[in-house]
């Protein structure tokens, strides 16, 4: 691996600062822009949101970002990942590889992961990269959800990919699922 996860901490202010600055033309059509958005982020922390930086192993820089939010658990035991990937690193398959790492994390059981049995990922129909991602990470195609969410100061349309644990390679049943 070319990559590793973890969580934010605020010592990562300025790094991606700079990451979401240098990247806004590639991110912004299709998320809000906010370089000073990490204390925000660190700040919403919890149950029901949980982030990730994917870091390239040679030189330290900030991949792309993971949300892993509105996690539900009881029966449902679900999440929805949302993703920005930043320059220079679009494109190298760094991103791919993080998000791997990021699934595995969210498929495995608690206390190491996130023990979840569902993932979803809602992306706008014209954002081909990120549909691509969902598709080459095996996410299959669900539905479309017309106005799902308010993006850029407008109500926009998303498709809908899913995956279960059982779907996920290697996944290895543990008792009690």
């Amino acid at each position: 691996m070319r990559v590793h996860i973890r969580p934010p901490q605020p010592s990562d202010a300025d790094a991606y600062t700079t990451a979401v600055l240098r990247s806004a033309e590639h991110i912004g059509p299709w998320n809000p822009v906010d370089p000073n958005g990490l204390p925000e982020l660190l700040r919403r922390q919890g149950p029901s949101l949980r982030s990730f930086l994917i870091i390239d192993n040679e030189d330290g820089g900030i991949v792309g970002k993971v949300n892993v939010a509105n996690i539900v658990r009881a029966r449902f035991r679900n999440g929805a990942l949302g993703y920005d990937s930043y320059v220079p690193y679009e494109g190298t398959g760094r991103m791919t590889e993080g998000m791997r790492l990021v699934v595995d994390r969210c498929f495995t059981e608690y206390p190491e992961g996130l023990g979840l049995h569902r993932l979803e990922i809602n992306v706008q129909p014209e954002n081909d990269r990120s549909i691509a991602m969902a598709k080459r990470l095996g996410f299959r195609h669900e539905g479309f959800s017309p106005r799902m969410l308010f993006i850029n100061d407008a109500w926009r349309d998303h498709e809908r990919f899913a995956l279960t644990a059982e779907e996920w390679p290697g996944f290895a049943t543990p008792s009690g699922r």
